[in-house]
């Protein structure tokens, strides 16, 4: 039996909630932050360059400041032991003197004799009673019944160490640095020890010398090194971001610059200002970008006459074209009445003049994709009859080349926003070409469809695409092996016309072919007009192949078809 939570652990898991989310939220932020920074660092050269700037002068000013503070103390320290020895030097050879006249450590005139001393000895440089100041001691640590005199009054026990004591008292000269409150605060304090030589033994006399001086002087200068150093680091981050400014500045111009030059702004130019590096920069960029202007103005209008006389071409074309089209149709008309070898010519002249047509059309309408005047008559069309109207229209020729099509297409319609019209050129280009390079085996067509685009693979089993042929298959009048036979009679600008019908659907014409395993060609259109495409619902390479994965939905990150213009295999 479970018992029901109560009160305080409804309060308790709520607070844990309450804390996760916060860790969450703090966590977040965080990982944005870091995020951000990181962007920034890799895209501005000048945050860069003052963050190494400003991390190198810190390593180095902290370096020197450390050096300098420790050469500082280090200096004041030797000449604190300097000025000890030198007192303890003299202090010793007064303190021998005083003693000298007693011969015996129990004559009753020895602990005033003690006393005297220490204070004259004290007197020396310091007030005797001034706490704080030097510190004399004279002990005699072989002479129990002898006190310690010190000046001023202290426990000299406890300002000299043990291991000091034992050094001096075994006729050593020797030194520490001690810290301890004599009543003014915390002070460091060098002691030295030095054995005293009598008549009667030996005593001990130890200097205590503060080192506030020397400290207040080393703290002093670290504290000037370090304000120094965090002012020259500022500095140096202040000149080194306006120099950079300075270099980026134009830089960042010329990129701007640069990016309207390739957006079709071709009269933008750098501002020339002075005679330095930079602008001979901005000068030698500005002459790039006129020269060219230039060029592309002389490309366009040699594009423009190209384009122009092609359609003037192909339209006066058409009028002696269709004075010989009557001509040859009457003459074919009476073909049988002609003799075999006359016969012959007419229905050669009849093919020809029927492909001579074939390719004005081809070419009336490259011209009219050229000049931008083609337009999309995009309605809701069900794409399953538009495929099998192409394959029947093509069926004479399957026949004829002993070509069988194996028909893929779903039960229901699939309806998508497109111009049948296009779309059944697109399949027919593609079906014919594939049946033609077929090799006489079976090819496959299959329409597909998903939520956001359709797509229809024309599969052929035939001799296949060389590595890199995939992108030249869509040029204008290439072909793979010029010396081979055409069947069918087409222009070579059928796949160059159809990769122009699928991008002006705003979707994609693919290919995919290697030796021994025939071509595949894919075409994908968005289901409704004007929308992005990001996959595919057929895959571009076929699982039966050596190249085959799973498939998953083939992503591309541009819509664009992956050629610009098309031919023939």
């Amino acid at each position: 039996m479970t018992r029901p939570p109560t009160a305080a652990s409804a309060l308790a898991a709520r607070a844990r909630a309450v804390t996760r989310a916060r860790w969450l939220a703090a966590l977040h932020r965080s990982s944005v932050l870091a995020a951000g920074l990181h962007r920034t660092w890799r895209r501005s050269l000048q945050v860069r360059v003052v963050t190494i700037t400003l991390v190198a002068s810190s390593l180095l000013v902290g370096g020197f400041a450390y050096l300098v503070a420790t050469q500082s103390s280090n200096i004041l320290l030797a000449k604190a032991e300097t000025d000890a020895r030198r007192r303890l030097q003299s202090g010793r050879d007064s303190a021998a003197e005083q003693m000298s006249i007693h011969s015996h450590p129990r004559d009753p005139l020895l602990p005033s004799t003690f006393q005297r001393t220490v204070l004259n000895l004290a007197g020396v440089g310091g007030d005797p009673g001034e706490v704080g100041g030097t510190v004399v001691a004279l002990t005699a640590a072989n002479f129990p019944n002898i006190n310690t005199e010190t000046s001023p009054r202290v426990d000299a026990r406890r300002l000299i160490g043990d291991e000091l004591a034992r050094s001096v008292a075994a006729g050593n000269q020797a030194h520490q640095i001690r810290t301890f409150d004599l009543g003014a605060g915390r002070v460091k304090y060098l002691v030295y020890g030095s054995p005293v030589p009598t008549k009667f033994g030996q005593v001990e006399l130890y200097y205590l010398t503060p080192l506030t001086t020397q400290d207040d002087a080393a703290n002093q200068i670290r504290s000037m090194v370090l304000v120094t150093g965090l002012a020259l680091v500022v500095l140096l981050g202040v000149v080194s971001a306006l120099v950079t400014r300075m270099v980026v500045t134009p830089v960042r111009v010329a990129a701007r610059t640069a990016q309207r030059l390739s957006a079709g702004l071709l009269d933008q130019r750098m501002v020339v200002d002075g005679e330095d590096d930079l602008a001979l920069l901005a000068a030698s960029f500005n002459q790039m970008a006129t020269n060219l202007q230039r060029q592309i103005v002389r490309l366009e209008e040699m594009s423009r006459l190209q384009r122009r006389f092609t359609s003037d071409v192909s339209h006066e074309l058409r009028t002696p074209l269709t004075t010989v089209r009557m001509a040859a149709d009457l003459i074919f008309s009476e073909r049988e009445e002609f003799s075999p070898a006359v016969a012959r010519s007419a229905e050669l002249l009849q093919a020809e003049l029927d492909r001579f047509e074939s390719l004005l059309t081809d070419l009336l309408e490259i011209s009219r994709f050229d000049a931008g005047f083609a337009m999309l008559d995009a309605e809701p069309t069900d794409l399953v009859p538009v495929v099998r109207r192409t394959v029947d229209r093509l069926d004479s020729l399957a026949r004829r080349l002993g070509v069988e099509v194996e028909v893929n297409v779903p039960d229901t319609p699939v309806i998508a926003e497109v111009d049948p019209r296009r779309v059944e050129r697109i399949l027919r280009n593609l079906l014919g070409n594939a049946i033609e390079h077929g090799e006489h085996r079976p090819v496959e067509i299959t329409l597909g469809m998903d939520e956001a685009a359709v797509a229809v693979t024309v599969r052929d089993h035939g001799v296949g695409l060389k590595s890199g042929e995939e992108k030249l298959v869509f040029n204008r009048f290439w072909r793979s092996d010029p010396s081979r036979a055409r069947q069918t009679g087409g222009t070579g600008l059928g796949l160059s016309i159809s990769v122009e019908d699928a991008r002006l659907h705003g979707g994609w014409l693919e290919a995919w072919g290697a030796p021994g395993d025939g071509a595949q060609f894919r075409l994908t259109l968005p289901v409704r007009a004007g929308d992005r495409l990001t996959s595919s619902p057929l895959r571009l390479v076929p699982a039966d192949t050596t190249a085959g994965a799973p498939f998953a939905g083939e992503h591309r990150p541009d819509p664009a078809p992956p050629v610009a213009a098309g031919g023939t295999r």
